[in-house]
């Protein structure tokens, strides 16, 4: 596809395409203030907080790249009946994310609050319980999923991060139910257990979470490395193709037959915590588009540029999408 047929596609299909993120829903809070003396009532520093933000975060950060990026999103996950959950409530409706498939228990809303200054992070608290849900609970969250895919998905993400909702048994049924609807399944995946996501469509690691289930290591810049190792993954795992994310060299795609390693933009890199996210996200819409998978990584690599340029949580938009093709 040339710069033309992108823009076309952004602007008059991605509002077709319905896309469903189920996971680990999360708030990232940031507090930004400059530390400039020491506590008299203990021998730490104290930051004068000048400014406070709250973004979707996780499974939540996901869904709100695809809501920017123009696709008609819905979200399913658990949450809390706390403050963060009324937070995390406004942001979503505010990015026009379908918030029915939340569900409510008696656990906190997983929230992250970091402390910053000067763009650096001095200290994080985290409010989380990842204490097994109920069968009840569970069964709500599949029916959910079986009801949206009845009114024709176009695709499915499933955002692991290890808060609760990606058990085995869970991402087997979403698998097997998409599937049977004929859907796609892309997974974000977290942690070493990744036979769990058997039979998914495409998963979409990073080379940081790569290595934590490999023996020998790779890095960013191998790319007979990265390509061994996600046929590795593939083999192993029984899923059926890898889309590395590879921070400042690019993506990799890794099908059965080929590989497609495709640079990035030369650029700083401020942060590339996010990029995973955006990845999942902009390859998630690009397929419930009817684009290839090789058309996907080009676009999901553009997001992954645009991200890493960033500090923090950051959403990519259809606006940045759209300036980042015409430059």
């Amino acid at each position: 596809m040339n710069k033309s047929d992108w823009r076309h596609f952004l602007n008059e299909k991605a509002g077709n395409c319905k896309v469903l993120v189920v996971g680990d829903v999360m708030m990232d809070k940031y507090y930004y203030g400059d530390i400039h003396k020491f506590a008299s009532d203990a021998p730490v520093p104290v930051a004068k907080i000048t400014k406070r933000t709250a973004k979707l975060g996780a499974a939540a950060n996901i869904a709100n790249n695809l809501s920017l990026m123009g696709c008609r999103t819905w979200i399913a996950g658990f949450v809390g009946d706390d403050h963060n959950f009324e937070t995390l409530s406004d942001r979503l409706d505010k990015f026009d994310i379908n918030r029915e498939g939340l569900i409510t228990t008696d656990l906190p809303t997983t929230t992250k609050v970091r402390i910053m200054s000067r763009h650096n992070q001095m200290f994080r608290m985290d409010f989380e319980d990842n204490s097994p849900r109920t069968d009840e609970q569970f069964d709500s969250l599949k029916k959910y999923v079986k009801v949206l895919l009845n009114d024709s998905l176009d695709a499915v993400v499933i955002a692991d991060y290890e808060k609760g909702v990606c058990t085995e048994r869970f991402c087997r049924s979403v698998i097997k139910a998409a599937h049977s609807h004929g859907v796609p399944v892309i997974v974000s995946p977290y942690g070493q257990q990744w036979i769990k996501y058997a039979q998914a469509d495409y998963i979409t690691p990073n080379i940081s979470k790569i290595n934590k289930i490999l023996l020998n290591p790779i890095t960013d810049k191998d790319d007979d490395g990265v390509e061994r190792a996600g046929r590795y993954i593939m083999r192993k795992f029984k899923v059926k193709n890898v889309l590395a994310t590879r921070s400042a060299e690019g993506i990799t795609l890794i099908t059965e037959n080929e590989a497609t390693h495709i640079p990035t933009k030369s650029q700083e890199v401020f942060d590339s915590a996010g990029a995973a996210d955006t990845v999942a996200a902009a390859f998630a819409m690009a397929l419930a588009g009817g684009l290839k998978p090789s058309d996907g990584a080009f676009i999901a690599n553009i997001a992954a540029g645009i991200v890493i340029s960033k500090s923090g949580t950051y959403a990519v938009t259809r606006e940045d999408m759209l300036n980042a093709l015409a430059g």
